[in-house]
């Protein structure tokens, strides 16, 4: 099982690729570089937000785990 660092971690490192993949998404759907990174940050906080969330379920979940 994941301890709650690693999964902060993941999500962490997840969501800064996730944040500059959105800002050129952002800023060649607006045209604005402060429109798209506004965005970026917005769908980068709710996205690290509900992934942890999602980690710690799936920790808990001992469904297609090999057991040793």
């Amino acid at each position: 099982m994941d301890t709650r660092q690693r999964s902060v971690l993941k999500a962490v490192i997840w969501n800064v690729i996730g944040l500059a993949t959105m800002a050129v998404v952002g800023l060649v759907a607006t045209g604005s570089l402060a429109l798209g990174g506004k965005m970026a940050v917005i769908n980068a906080a709710l996205g690290l937000s509900m992934y942890v969330v999602y980690e710690r379920i799936w920790a808990g979940i001992g469904w297609g785990r090999a057991r040793g």
